[in-house]
């Protein structure tokens, strides 16, 4: 997986692929891990694929709020599609290798997603925010071209960030260390098999990923305790039950993908020393992202109204 070659006197290694490890199963198991992996990369597509053709389709659905849902549902898409119909193939396959470019383009996609996702999330918080404790001001603040904008700098951020970090991973040496403890080339697995100095590449990873965590959980923090202060000055449970019910699913998506992302990507090298935390990664790679679109849905009343006026006018 590797060819030597001479420089400034001395033997250098630069590795042609990685070979991912994945799980290990039995025979048995492998099918039954197959299927399962193939049925919840599906159903996530879809999930998400419906929620978008809902927005689209819907006109009480042209709104900020959905707008912003309709970007995350095809982020998510996206998302998923980097890492899981390669760790799918990977479970019945004997040839588990992923050549260096591929690695690295896997990597930077990824990347990317992730930090889009989590200023995507913060930008919904602050939608939340507006809608709530500036209702009068909202259609001014919320314009279509401010939304978009906000969209643009989300993709930008994560673009940016993922560029950065893939220019210090990238110069790293490998040597004969070619297999990769984990299903997808991830920053920390690959800062764990490097045979050079990976200092810098560590602390620019780490400074990147408290930037791109704290700064956009500071922002939803925030935006959700004026929510708080604003919502239990509400004379009328009822009009508290109604605003607290348009950030509920938002929130719980939030804790979700923030509680399972933000020790693993806040403290990089030392998280892949466990081989348990293949299985946090499961977590938000897979299951979070299969759930996040069931939330939406099944706390939303208008997502679920118009979801039944779409089908049912369709069939």
């Amino acid at each position: 997986s590797s060819f030597f070659y001479r420089m400034g006197g001395r033997n250098e290694t630069k590795v042609m692929y990685f070979i991912l490890l994945g799980f290990p199963t039995t025979a048995e198991q492998q099918l039954l891990l197959f299927s399962a992996l193939l049925l919840v990369y599906l159903l996530t597509v879809l999930e998400n694929f419906l929620i978008i053709l809902t927005i689209r389709n819907n006109h009480s659905l042209q709104k900020p709020m959905y707008f912003f849902l309709g970007n995350l549902s095809f982020l998510e898409i996206w998302y998923v599609s980097v890492i899981e119909p390669k760790m799918i193939v990977d479970v019945l396959s004997h040839d588990k290798r992923i050549s260096f470019q591929g690695c690295m383009t896997q990597l930077h996609f990824f990347v990317t997603f992730v930090c889009t996702e989590y200023v995507l999330l913060a930008v919904m918080a602050y939608d939340r925010f507006v809608a709530i404790c500036k209702p009068l001001r909202y259609p001014l603040i919320m314009s279509h071209r401010f939304c978009a904008q906000l969209i643009a700098a989300c993709w930008m951020c994560g673009l940016t960030t993922s560029s950065i970090k893939l220019s210090f991973i990238a110069r790293l040496s490998f040597c004969d260390v070619d297999r990769i403890n984990h299903y997808f080339c991830d920053i920390s697995p690959l800062l764990n098999i490097s045979c050079s100095d990976s200092s810098s590449a560590e602390l620019v990873d780490f400074i990147l990923a408290l930037l791109v965590i704290m700064v956009p959980l500071c922002t939803v923090v925030a935006s959700y305790l004026c929510i708080l202060f604003t919502v239990l000055k509400i004379p009328s449970s009822q009009g508290r039950k109604k605003a607290f019910s348009t950030c509920s699913s938002h929130l719980t998506v939030v804790v979700l993908f923030y509680s399972t992302t933000l020790f693993t990507y806040a403290h990089p090298k030392l998280m892949y020393t466990y081989r348990a935390n293949k299985l946090v990664s499961v977590l938000y790679t897979v299951v979070v992202p299969l759930l996040n679109p069931l939330i939406y849905c099944l706390r939303n009343k208008e997502v679920r109204s118009a979801m039944r006026k779409t089908f049912t006018c369709r069939r």
